[in-house]
């Protein structure tokens, strides 16, 4: 046999491997072959759930990339052919030739010098005005030559082209090229155009106590407030609710009514330079349509300027998705940025007085523009509420629902908010529509008949005649200062040949409006009273609770003065109005500039100012009273106009 083979040596060494120059994409490799073992290492549920997610997650950014995009397409609201045919803005009547070629046949408007604006804060958020001595001489400068650029780029800039988004128009970018505006101008006048007020006669003494009282104001606003919704005059700043001027909006037509063409030039000129509708904010439909919509035609109707109609429209426009209801009934706010309408956030209820009282400012821009939409969406409501069941001899419940269309909270009546102006509104379209819609006529003559029946009562121990509230059969002697409206509306039918007993109980209302103001120790109403209807030794008719006492300068009571002293001719009526003029100057006025509301109308001694100054004391206190003063009745006649709810004049359509 062989030997064994001798073993082979013990040897000790180290393995070494070096990857001298290895790529980076075999590392990457190696990660993710070990992504792919860790999912492998999963088990199913784990990786089904995976999967699910991410596919929900890529649903949610298809759907919002959708979403997205839809919104900046361009639904104009009107058919397709309508579209093709029509532009996005179509010709605007201009003011007649005379108003633009010859300045001496109406009011001139020189440039005038507008305050410096104060940076716009939140809603409510009070901002003082920096110190007016020494920034004056610097800004006496700059607003010469902005008013004499202005003033010649009024005549050089055409109207802009409009590109719609969602239902709101903005304007295109400043190269864009427009035809001339002489190429867009008709050849002959249009029978829709303005009804421009030029001759005036000279204002006697009580008048130019109005128009002090305005300038007096006016100051105010322009020094602390320029540009913005509402002067608080006791703290020299400003209040916003929407932030588009609407002091200055809804007060054009009063300058213009008052010949303050100093005031009016420089308001112009802030509406054609400032107001832009293209922002990002809610606006309620209804008070933006009264004050902002209703300012700016009449307006243009008043003075013939072109510009006021074109941002009517432009506003209009911007109103319009609020009709986007299931029930056609319109939500009470809309963006008009966005042109996303919707409720208020506790209720999806709109108020009945509000969806009823757009309808004589949307008319009146169909037909002007030659836009249907308009006409056609407010009539809509009109319509629809005319049918509901629900009311009580003619009387409306105070809240409709915007999906059903159906009244809520029923067995509830009044005149006061929420519903007041529904019944004005129903007179007042029959009126501007030439007497012809009998269904408006027939309504208005049920519901006045149901306030005879159900809410009319008289006080003790002066036997005054008021108007309460009815909730669920049961009547309070409840009455609003608001429902002061309605002597003066009253009136109105009875001048347009309604019954000759509602002239008779406009007069008995109008006796107690003016106990409600002459009974306070201030000589001004308060916003709520309550009647006495059992006599007791010692007491008033009018009785106020606290919560109830302040006055926040409503024009109500010189409005239906108004209307009383036009068609009577009876002077008492204008000398209580001088009476309330004398309490405002007394316990609103304040000495910077500007009036407040007042907190407590029962002591003289401390009235209590508010800070706050309504944009209505000047769109419609003042411009009823500087009415109401005028022995004139051909100053806005009311066989030709008809006011809105805001005091804004509309003309009355002639028959077809």
């Amino acid at each position: 046999m062989y030997p064994p083979a001798p073993s082979a040596p013990h040897r000790d060494f180290i393995s070494v491997t070096l990857s001298l120059g290895q790529s980076e994409d075999s590392s990457k490799t190696r990660r993710r072959r070990s992504c792919w073992r860790k999912w492998k290492q999963l088990s199913r549920l784990q990786r089904n759930v995976i999967l699910f997610i991410l596919a929900f997650l890529m649903l949610c950014g298809l759907l919002s990339y959708i979403s997205m995009a839809d919104q900046w397409k361009a639904p104009s609201g009107r058919s397709a052919g309508e579209q093709r045919v029509r532009p996005a803005n179509p010709p605007i009547l201009p003011a007649p030739q005379k108003a633009d070629a010859d300045p001496g046949n109406g009011p001139v408007l020189p440039p005038q010098k507008p305050q410096r604006h104060v940076r716009r804060g939140p809603p409510n958020l009070q901002i003082r005005a920096p110190g007016r001595d020494s920034e004056g001489r610097r800004q006496d400068d700059t607003e010469r030559r902005e008013a004499a650029a202005d003033a010649a780029q009024q005549e050089q800039d055409p109207p802009r082209t409009v590109v719609s988004w969602r239902g709101a128009v903005i304007e295109p970018d400043q190269g864009t090229e427009l035809p001339s505006r002489r190429a867009e101008a008709p050849t002959r006048a249009s029978s829709r155009g303005p009804r421009i007020l030029k001759h005036m006669a000279s204002p006697n003494e009580r008048q130019k106590a109005v128009i002090d009282a305005f300038r007096h104001a006016w100051t105010g606003y322009r020094k602390f407030a320029w540009g913005h919704d509402e002067l608080k005059p006791v703290s020299k700043s400003f209040g916003e609710w929407f932030g588009l001027g609407l002091t200055l909006v809804d007060s054009l037509d009063t300058m213009w009514i008052l010949g303050l063409k100093k005031e009016f030039g420089e308001a112009r000129r802030w509406v054609s330079r400032k107001l832009q509708f293209q922002k990002d904010v809610d606006v309620n439909l209804f008070e933006s349509t009264i004050r902002i919509l209703g300012g700016l035609l009449s307006a243009y109707h008043l003075s013939g300027d072109a510009l006021f109609l074109q941002k009517a429209e432009d506003f209009g426009n911007r109103l319009m998705p609020a009709f986007q209801t299931p029930s056609k009934i319109p939500y009470s706010d809309v963006n008009i940025g966005t042109g996303v309408a919707h409720p208020p956030w506790w209720t999806s209820d709109s108020t009945v007085a509000e969806v009823t009282s757009i309808q004589l400012e949307f008319r009146e821009l169909s037909r002007l523009t030659g836009v249907k939409k308009f006409q056609e969406a407010a009539e809509e409501v009109t319509r629809h509420v005319h049918s509901l069941s629900g009311k009580k001899d003619g009387l409306v419940p105070m809240f409709i629902n915007t999906h059903s269309g159906l009244f809520t909270h029923m067995g509830v009546f009044t005149l006061g908010a929420r519903a007041d102006s529904y019944y004005e509104y129903l007179l007042k379209q029959w009126i501007q529509g030439g007497k012809q819609d009998a269904r408006l006529l027939d309504d208005y003559l049920e519901a006045i008949e149901g306030i005879k029946r159900h809410l009319l009562r008289r006080s003790e121990p002066s036997k005054l005649a008021f108007v309460g509230e009815l909730a669920h059969g049961r009547f309070s002697a409840k009455m609003d200062h608001l429902v002061c409206f309605l002597p003066g509306t009253l009136a109105l039918g009875a001048h347009h040949g309604l019954p000759a007993d509602h002239m008779a109980l406009a007069r008995a209302l109008m006796d107690t409006c003016y106990q409600m103001n002459r009974q306070m120790e201030t000589g001004l109403s308060p916003e709520i009273v309550h009647f006495n209807l059992h006599a007791q030794k010692g007491q008033k008719d009018v009785q106020v609770k606290p919560a109830d006492r302040h006055n926040l300068l409503r024009p109500e009571t010189v409005e239906s003065l108004f209307y009383l002293h036009r068609l009577t001719g009876e002077r008492k009526y204008q000398d209580w109005g001088w009476e309330l003029l004398q309490s405002f100057n007394t316990y609103a006025r304040v000495a910077s500039g500007g009036y407040s509301s007042i907190s407590n109308v029962q002591d003289p001694h401390n009235p209590q100012l508010r800070d706050k100054m309504e944009s209505f004391f000047l769109g419609e206190t003042l411009k009823y009273l500087y009415l109401l003063f005028s022995d004139d009745p051909d100053l806005l006649s009311l066989d030709a106009y008809v006011f809105n709810t805001e005091a804004h004049p509309l003309p009355i359509w002639a028959p077809a």
